[in-house]
């Protein structure tokens, strides 16, 4: 996205990193820095001339640091972070002039008010960049690279930034017990060390840590020990899977990890900060609004809700047109538009989504940009014929891997999985195009409202039974 100080990506978010260090204030002398990881540890550096350094140049000195191979060099990006905002860093950047520019962005991007804007400052992280396919991921052989990105994933698990069904979360909670305590423990010594790692360190916040007071009171300690108990057998079940393999290598359960996180099909999204009109209720149609992470990445588009921990529309860039429109009014909202095939009352009709947020306009930058590189990788992936190339054909191992995280999901769709779309709870508009009057219904499905699609003349339609209408 270009913006009049330069094009980055934001990921808004409702976690704080307050407490950390920012960019220095100093230009030419040499100064020190601190450089955050997902994991929570720091690489300190102290640099000279960091006031005209650029992200690329920063860059260099972190993977020397961090003793990971300049072939990752778009495997990761620099972020600013704060509980306001999150901006991904474009390589011609340079982090201490827009760490000055900070405030200006936050009044810009968010509604925070003047107080807290005041009072906020980012930290610079580095961590996945948003543009590195996730097919690539599984290609990397470097240990530290790999480790970077299992932080980076296990975080946002347990920070529930990634929803997952029961299922996925407990393998992933196994797979990190091996990962981080080893293979080939028995039950006392991984229930030992689980107990003093704590379980919210294997299984999302909001799973471990219960639902309140009154939860604790009736029952918690129970499940809880239920959970830690499945865990330990998970873990063994991860293990004996892996001692099968010809070496104990960890990038085996690192690759185990991210190929397990890549069935979530947000993995790897920016996220935005939303809203969304609540559908009216009651005798009085009382209605407001819903709070929504919107993320975004090379795969689609995909709102869920804060609250519930699950996905309320999932789209691939084929299902969707969209746009943004600046408010008309003082008053008014940014407002990014989604629009997508469903049906109401058996007929097929286009559905759409309003999300407010004031950073439609970069959400709507966002998605064109990655339809633009996902244009590009498929051009680059086929023959003259339009089949994909031998390299890139999966090897049986994947393949196997494919079918089973087929048929897998198929069930937690029949189980109402947190993946799935909830089209049914959300408040949409139905229209058909005719003139310059939107119709709430129409007989067939008609031109799209917006002119801003991925690929106009062959629109694809979404399988609503599988993907929208779960629930």
């Amino acid at each position: 996205m270009e913006e009049d100080d330069g094009d980055f990506i934001p990921e808004p978010s409702e976690h704080s990193h307050s407490q950390r260090g920012s960019v220095a204030s100093s230009v030419t002398r040499a100064q020190d820095l601190l450089v955050y990881l997902a994991s929570d540890s720091a690489v300190h550096m102290t640099l000279e001339s960091l006031g005209c350094m650029n992200a690329q140049e920063l860059g260099r000195n972190v993977r020397e640091a961090l003793n990971i191979p300049n072939s990752a060099v778009d495997v990761f990006a620099f972020w600013f972070c704060s509980p306001l905002l999150e901006l991904q860093l474009k390589p011609k950047h340079q982090p201490y002039k827009l760490c000055r520019q900070w405030q200006d962005l936050l009044y810009r991007f968010t509604e925070a008010p003047a107080e807290d804007i005041s009072q906020d400052e980012p930290s610079l992280l580095y961590k996945r960049n948003v543009f590195y396919p996730r097919s690539k991921e599984l290609q990397i052989e470097d240990e530290g690279v790999l480790r970077l990105l299992y932080d980076e994933a296990k975080m946002n698990i347990l920070q529930g930034r990634y929803p997952c069904d029961p299922e996925q979360w407990l393998t992933l909670g196994a797979l990190s017990c091996a990962i981080e305590l080893g293979t080939g423990l028995d039950d006392k010594a991984v229930r030992a060390a689980i107990r003093e790692k704590k379980l919210s360190s294997f299984l999302p916040a909001h799973v471990a840590l219960g639902g309140g007071f009154l939860s604790t009171l009736r029952g918690w300690g129970g499940r809880h020990a239920e959970m830690e108990q499945n865990l330990i057998k998970e873990y063994h079940s991860v293990c004996s899977s892996s001692a099968s393999s010809s070496t104990q290598d960890p990038t085996v359960l690192l690759h185990q990890y991210l190929r397990n996180s890549h069935t979530l099909p947000y993995y790897g999204c920016a996220f935005f900060m939303g809203e969304i009109d609540k559908p009216a209720q009651g005798l009085l149609h009382r209605s407001g609004r819903k709070a929504v992470n919107v993320g975004i990445s090379l795969e689609g588009v995909y709102v869920m809700d804060v609250k519930e921990k699950h996905v309320l529309l999932g789209l691939k860039f084929n299902e969707l047109s969209w746009d943004h429109s600046y408010p008309e009014t003082e008053g008014d909202s940014h407002i990014l538009w989604l629009e997508f095939d469903g049906e109401e009352a058996g007929v097929p009709v286009n559905k759409l989504l309003k999300i407010y947020s004031k950073q439609a306009e970069l959400m709507s930058g966002l998605i064109e940009f990655c339809v633009e590189l996902r244009s590009v990788g498929e051009s680059s992936a086929t023959g003259t014929d339009g089949e994909v190339t031998p390299s890139q054909a999966p090897s049986g191992q994947v393949e196997g891997s494919e079918k089973t995280r087929e048929k897998r999901q198929g069930k937690l769709r029949r189980l109402s999985s947190v993946v799935c779309s909830r089209v049914h709870s959300l408040s949409t508009i139905s229209y058909v195009n005719d003139g310059k009057e939107i119709k709430r219904l129409k007989p067939k499905r008609a031109a799209s409202f917006f002119t801003r699609q991925t690929q106009p003349p062959t629109y694809s339609a979404v399988e609503v039974t599988e993907n929208l209408e779960h629930g």
